[in-house]
């Protein structure tokens, strides 16, 4: 199957130990199903913008500090209270998933829904590699956007 109309995309720097852990999943993913669309990124948001513009759906997978206990995974669909806009920092860099898709309405370029896995992670140090009760998440994760992208 070729995924033209949605899109994974690993949100993370992979030399800060866990939030490499999107990037992971994304990469993941797109081994276990080649073809389809599937994008690292820095979470700079004009680059998800451009990502998701015309898709039917656009899943991001990030992780998440001080939510809850290593290795736990959340689903959030833009527009959950949960993930709402709140004010922050002035400038782009600020802006998380929920701000680039409110901006990305407003451009007219929003997919038809962003569904945002979140993973609680213990380290994001500077280093390489994922510890362990990350790494131990990582198969649910990956599994849990194969599926949201095949609904």
């Amino acid at each position: 199957m070729i995924a033209t109309n949605f899109v994974v995309i690993g949100v993370g720097n992979e030399y800060r130990r866990d939030d490499g852990v999107g990037p992971a999943v994304a990469r993941a993913v797109g081994r276990s199903r080649p073809g389809w669309r599937v994008l690292i990124s820095d979470g700079e948001p004009t680059a998800m913008l451009d990502a998701w513009a015309g898709t039917r759906l656009a899943v991001v997978v990030d992780a998440t500090v001080g939510t809850g206990p290593p290795g736990a995974i959340r689903r959030h669909e833009i527009g959950d209270a949960s993930l709402a806009c709140r004010p922050r920092h002035a400038g782009s860099h600020s802006l998380g998933p929920a701000e680039a898709w409110a901006l990305s309405r407003t451009l007219g370029v929003d997919p038809g829904r962003v569904v945002v896995y979140t993973l609680e992670v213990a380290e994001v140090g500077y280093g390489v590699g994922l510890t362990p009760a990350t790494a131990a998440a990582l198969p649910a994760v990956v599994r849990a956007v194969i599926d949201e992208c095949e609904r």
